[in-house]
């Protein structure tokens, strides 16, 4: 499962790596060390906390607009024998993509994977960052 640091979550939460870090410091998500002492959060872990922080109205939280690409977690996918749906939580927004099921094989997304949804018009793609 891929984890990640401060600096990585608050980016994909779209808040300063000063407010994850004291997210993480009162508990709101987990946070656990690697051998050379960084704290990481687990992809399944942030995943979740984009969901729940999504939701709520909270001052903290990046309001932000964004152009075409949107960096964002994997938060959940159902996949069908042909055809695939993947959430990503890019900061506030939510976004879903009807893909084929050999596309999400082969870009190996699950859920706590960073990826980036690109929008054109009403389509959106996916690529795995």
């Amino acid at each position: 499962m891929q984890s990640y640091t401060i600096g990585q979550a608050a980016r994909l939460l779209g808040v300063s790596p000063d407010t994850a870090r004291r997210w993480a410091d009162a508990g709101r998500v987990a946070t656990h060390r690697d051998d050379t002492g960084r704290r990481l959060i687990d992809g399944r872990d942030l995943a979740a906390f984009s969901v729940e922080i999504a939701h709520n109205d909270d001052a903290e939280t990046s309001r932000t607009s964004v152009r075409n690409a949107f960096p964002g977690i994997v938060t959940a996918i159902k996949l069908g024998d042909v055809a695939a749906q993947v959430e990503i939580q890019a900061g506030p927004h939510r976004l879903v993509s009807l893909v084929t099921r050999e596309a999400v094989e082969e870009l190996g997304l699950e859920v706590g994977a960073e990826a980036v949804a690109r929008v054109k018009s009403t389509s959106v793609h996916i690529d795995r960052a």
